[in-house]
């Protein structure tokens, strides 16, 4: 699969640059920029917000390093935990398809006051790669 028209006209979802040192310095195992996303909200609730079903797309990148799970939509962090964290453990990682990875869990895990679920969907070649990596994590 190739990059997203953004990301080769004006490197709209690259991993961004604040973020990249703390990356290096972490030891990066798997990494994928310019990719295609969405996140789908589902029976979503959180202060001020409601959304029986919403989906954004976004250009976007992934990144697993040895002690971090990265995603982020354009810029912005949409996923950023340590592989030693309970929340972690709570994700449902799958394959749609053999290039799209699909993280999703409870909005409770990342929000004590939301509610619902969330999908958040990656269309990489490297979906097989992040999905059996993320599972051995997970035991």
């Amino acid at each position: 699969m190739s990059k997203t028209l953004l990301y080769r006209l004006f490197k709209l979802g690259a991993i961004p640059k604040d973020a990249k040192e703390q990356i290096q310095r972490e030891g990066v195992v798997l990494h994928d920029e310019g990719i295609g996303g969405s996140v789908t909200l589902k029976q979503f609730r959180a202060p001020g917000r409601y959304h029986g079903w919403r989906r954004s797309w976004f250009c976007g990148s992934i990144v697993l390093t040895r002690q971090h799970f990265l995603a982020f939509a354009y810029s912005k962090p949409i996923i950023g935990l340590p592989l030693n964290t309970r929340q972690f453990k709570e994700l449902r990682v799958s394959l749609e398809n053999e290039d799209t990875l699909c993280v999703q869990f409870d909005a409770s895990t990342f929000q004590e006051n939301a509610s619902g679920e969330v999908a958040v969907r990656l269309s990489t070649p490297l979906a097989q790669d992040f999905l059996h990596r993320i599972e051995l994590l997970q035991r």
